[in-house]
């Protein structure tokens, strides 16, 4: 595991060890990493968001019907059973 060493004014150490104390941190490694975590998430989720934002507007809609959804489970079986193929190899 890396290393990362902040330096932190007296009034963000303080309020990082309340945060500790009140939500229940073991240490400020635990805290930091789940600020990075959440970080992480929210850009995942505005990630997937701009991605199905812009397959809205690509104009190229279509009905999601019950032979819509069989022919894409057909074709992802298909396109996981040609990759494990490949690892097999």
């Amino acid at each position: 595991m890396a290393t990362v060493t902040i330096s932190l004014p007296d009034s963000l150490k303080a309020f990082v060890e309340s945060q500790m104390a009140s939500k229940g941190y073991g240490n400020v490694s635990e805290y930091f990493r789940g600020l990075v975590r959440d970080a992480q998430e929210r850009e995942n989720e505005a990630r997937l968001e701009a991605l199905l934002l812009e397959g809205l507007a690509s104009g190229n809609a279509m009905e999601a019907t019950p032979t819509f959804w069989s022919d894409l489970r057909k074709e992802a079986a298909q396109l996981l059973a040609t990759q494990n193929k490949k690892k097999s190899l």
